[in-house]
């Protein structure tokens, strides 16, 4: 395991400028974003909602949100004009999230094999090739679902951002309580506990409208989905022993969620992971830190594809 504090070195291949004109801007003054909305039907019926963007002939990323999250989690990703330029960007809502189909029953969402059809269906959908998978918070639950029934053979490379790849009380978060809070069928207690969990996702909480924004999308998931999206199997972290892929672990210092210890345990883990450690930052280093995240993330990425 390496503990990375400062930025990657670049590959010359693929130049990485960040332009942060476009984040700075508030969100009624940004120009229209570019790419193309999808649905994507699973091997259960289900309509999954994704979006691409970005080279049609870059190395491919495909983005994972985490719970009770969606697509637009990556906003300063699939809108950052260096990013667009290098690589095909390509970001789906869970089931059961964001613009995605809610079916309320359990049994929609208990089964692993369900998460991982789910994301082969839209790899399959997009025709990616073998794209890197970057996977925050819960979406490391779904990769690990993808790989014990896929394998990693289409896969380039695995990006954990503040993921979960182990169920274990020592990498729980003092904040992580508001996950099964926002489970209440009480709409007032429903509501509370969704502020106080987008609140803890960040070191500094964003302001104005990209407060409000990720607030609204955290509130798209019903209370019965929440509560289906926990109760799943448990998660032993068998298959990090057994990645051949590169994986990059990202993870803020200050993460109040899925402690730190979660990161340096999925880099320990996983034979030659690199570990890249997020000083004064929270449970979002890719919205927190977008310049650094975008440029190891771009670093990373152009490496895999060589």
């Amino acid at each position: 395991m390496t503990v990375q504090t400062r930025p990657l070195p670049r590959p010359r291949s693929i130049p990485y400028a960040p332009q942060l004109a476009y984040w700075d801007r508030p969100l009624r003054e940004r120009p229209p974003e570019e790419g193309e909305n999808r649905t994507v039907t699973a091997p259960d019926g289900l309509t999954l909602f994704a979006r691409a963007c970005g080279n049609p002939d870059g190395p491919e990323i495909l983005f994972l949100h985490g719970y009770s999250q969606c697509h637009l989690s990556w906003r300063r990703q699939m809108a950052d004009p260096a990013l667009l330029r290098a690589f095909r960007m390509v970001a789906y809502d869970l089931r059961g999230h964001g613009l995605s189909e809610k079916p309320l029953a359990r049994e929609r969402y208990r089964d692993d094999r369900l998460w991982a059809d789910d994301l082969a269906a839209v790899i399959e959908a997009f025709g990616l090739k073998r794209p890197t998978l970057v996977a925050w918070s819960y979406a490391g639950r779904v990769v690990s679902d993808y790989v014990k029934t896929y394998g990693q053979e289409r896969i380039a490379a695995i990006n954990y951002v503040a993921a979960i790849t182990r169920i274990e009380r020592r990498f729980w978060g003092p904040a992580l309580r508001h996950t099964a809070e926002m489970t209440s069928e009480d709409l007032t207690a429903g509501i509370r506990a969704a502020r106080k969990f987008v609140h803890a996702c960040f070191g500094a909480r964003p302001l104005g409208d990209e407060m409000d924004l990720t607030f609204a999308y955290t509130m798209l998931v019903p209370a019965k989905v929440r509560a289906a999206v926990l109760d799943r199997s448990r998660n032993e972290g068998e298959i990090l022993p057994q990645l051949r892929v590169p994986v990059l672990v990202t993870h803020g210092a200050l993460d109040r969620i899925v402690l730190p210890a979660a990161g340096r345990y999925t880099a320990s883990a996983v034979p030659q992971a690199r570990l890249s450690l997020y000083e004064g930052i929270g449970h979002s280093p890719f919205f927190e830190d977008a310049p650094r995240f975008n440029r190891e993330l771009a670093e990373f990425v152009g490496a895999a594809a060589r």
